[in-house]
């Protein structure tokens, strides 16, 4: 058995190449997303290994979070970058659960995160996500899932007012454009847990601050913050 799938793995390889999701190189062994030298370059942050890192320093004096970490850093033009539009707008999901997984194996490792119980993606627009077929959180989210072995919370937190894009607003700008734009559907789902709010960039945090703000107004909620990517200039 094992004879005859190497044999035709080849042959298949001929009619549905492989090829790294960073630069595009032909896989050969494997359906792997990303080759070597991509996985070597991956700039990974390591914020999670250690308190009073950039993300937990955005939060300082704005609310209460238990600990925060960004995985990778993000620049413009980089393999990331690169990837997270692959994400977003190319449908490739498997993107989003394998960052997650990897996310979810160094949270572990730094043992900053084990208390968390429940996980939540960062809600997206409901017409944004019916248009694009997906949140890109709630991806991250299921691949941390898989590792941290704790549920995916949905529908415990809905985006009720549809923003307009963060991308080139100043760090108020952002932060009122957020207000009163997250509402708590179902406090029961997540009464008395140790939160782990996942999003996939963060650059000023308005977003997830809001977001921990509408969850922080039922008592006994904590939380912490797992992002992919931390916007840094290049």
């Amino acid at each position: 058995m094992n004879t005859r799938i190497s044999f035709t793995r080849p042959i298949l390889h001929l009619f549905f190449p492989y090829t790294c999701c960073g630069c595009g190189t032909d896989l050969i062994t494997e359906p792997v997303l990303f080759c070597i030298y991509c996985q070597a370059s991956m700039p990974f942050t390591r914020f999670e290994y250690f308190p009073a890192n950039p993300i937990e320093k955005i939060f300082w004096g704005r609310t209460e979070i238990q600990a925060a970490a960004a995985h990778v850093y993000f620049t413009s033009g980089s393999l990331v970058q690169h990837s997270l539009h692959l994400l977003k707008y190319k449908g490739r999901k498997d993107i989003g659960i394998y960052f997650g997984q990897q996310m979810g194996a160094s949270l572990k490792q730094s043992g900053r995160f084990n208390d968390c119980s429940v996980i939540i993606p960062l809600p997206l627009f409901a017409a944004r996500e019916k248009k694009r077929g997906y949140n890109q959180a709630t991806l991250l989210a299921e691949g941390l899932s898989r590792q941290l072995k704790i549920p995916v919370v949905h529908d415990a937190v809905s985006r009720v007012k549809k923003t307009e894009t963060q991308t080139h607003k100043s760090r108020i700008q952002r932060w009122k454009n957020m207000e009163s734009t997250f509402e708590i559907r179902d406090p029961q789902k997540i009464q008395g847990n140790h939160i782990l709010l996942v999003d996939d960039v963060v650059t000023t945090g308005a977003s997830l601050e809001a977001c921990a703000r509408a969850l922080l107004t039922f008592p006994g909620l904590r939380i912490s913050i797992a992002c992919l990517a931390h916007t840094v200039s290049a």
